[in-house]
């Protein structure tokens, strides 16, 4: 996934920098921006779920991305959260997890591509509707965890056509949103580089005021 994050960042003039836990000496005030992407699921024990025996975590990862948003949320650091980088902004916040979405949504067929071939409904005065310019949108799924109890502070503003979570954000915050898909491997429509582009105009924004 780094590869496309790299492209996506330098379509939209930023310098990406990967981080990789465990991470020594790491500065969260060094960063003017944070992206937080997919990858193995979210201990349940952060959100006071039951930890199933058949699931992959990486508890480094974990703690240094709640360390990073501890830091990034304080001092209002743009943050886009993709699939399990949405899933831990709305544990942060208080939230948590359905471990296996179709144990919940009998309805929803096992999709796992990175082709666009869902569909998902976003609540037209979203602050990510206005950012991608649509207010319906075909994405991919790469995802079997999804968002549950919805974290104190943050808004729904994104559903699937099968009634999963696909979009959350802070309507208090600079930019602070998380998508359930991955827009990085659909990069090649326009709407998806408006979500990084949007992104972007953020972090330029945050730097101007910290100046």
């Amino acid at each position: 996934m780094w590869w496309f994050y790299r492209l996506a960042m330098h379509l939209s003039g930023a310098r990406p920098v990967r981080l990789v836990a465990p991470v020594e000496d790491l500065d969260p005030a060094a960063f003017d921006g944070l992206i937080i992407g997919g990858g193995d699921h979210i201990s349940a024990e952060i959100y006071k779920g039951k930890t199933k025996l058949d699931v992959r975590i990486d508890p480094a990862r974990d703690a240094m991305e709640l360390d990073l948003l501890r830091h990034g949320i304080a001092s209002g650091t743009p943050v886009l959260g993709v699939c399990r980088g949405a899933q831990m902004l709305n544990v942060y916040y208080g939230g948590s997890l359905h471990q296996d979405l179709r144990a919940v949504f009998t309805e929803h067929p096992a999709l796992w591509t990175p082709l666009p071939r869902k569909r998902v409904r976003l609540a037209p005065d979203s602050r990510i509707a206005g950012l991608m310019g649509v207010a319906d949108i075909r994405v991919n799924s790469l995802h079997r965890q999804a968002i549950d109890k919805v974290g104190t502070g943050l808004q729904v503003t994104g559903w699937d056509e099968y009634g999963t979570i696909q979009a959350i954000e802070d309507p208090s915050a600079l930019f602070r949103i998380g998508v359930q898909w991955h827009p990085e491997f659909l990069i090649h429509h326009r709407a998806q580089r408006r979500l990084f582009g949007g992104f972007i105009a953020a972090v330029r924004a945050f730097m101007a005021a910290r100046q």
